[in-house]
């Protein structure tokens, strides 16, 4: 287990779309269990590989200790409501800023877990938001670019006038 650096925004690798997961061994175990530990010291409730600079489409979510830490490999959207919902949204890899964001209210989607099996889940509220997050985030979409030009702005310099000062 090893916490691993996370990418901070704007680092041009974010951008880029994750490649599949094509081996289920033990170094995708290893990952998802170096994703948790770094998402808890960041901390973070979503983390994917291509925040540590591993283009791979994994996401770990951990959205309560109850629930507990969920592995998706190579997840993608099934189907999303017509409904929508503002929640507000952050990253890892740009912390100290977060802004309303409008998401699908709910949300189903396909993956496989670290052996390799498919699964489907279906989710909504903040479930839904993160899954539709991190599923961005495996396409290359950070989030900010979901907001208008001048929020995405403030936030770009909140987020500058931050990194200054720590």
């Amino acid at each position: 287990m090893t916490i691993r650096p996370i990418l901070r925004y704007p680092d041009r690798r974010l951008a880029i779309p994750a490649r599949p997961v094509t081996a289920f061994d033990d170094g995708l175990r290893e990952l998802a269990t170096d994703l948790l530990e770094t998402m808890h010291a960041a901390p973070g409730i979503g983390i994917t590989a291509p925040h540590i600079g591993i283009p791979l489409r994994v996401v770990v979510l951990e959205l309560d200790a109850k629930d507990g830490a969920r592995t998706y490999v190579n997840p993608q959207i099934e189907w999303a409501s017509p409904e929508m919902i503002l929640h507000k949204e952050g990253s890892v890899s740009m912390p100290g800023v977060t802004d309303e964001v409008q998401r699908h209210a709910r949300v189903r989607i396909s993956y496989q877990d670290v052996e390799g099996n498919m699964q489907t889940e279906e989710s909504d509220g903040l479930r839904a938001v993160c899954h539709q997050h991190e599923i961005d985030q495996l396409d290359g979409m950070f989030w900010i670019q979901r907001l208008s030009r001048l929020k995405r702005e403030r936030l770009v310099k909140k987020f500058e006038k931050i990194s200054r000062n720590s």
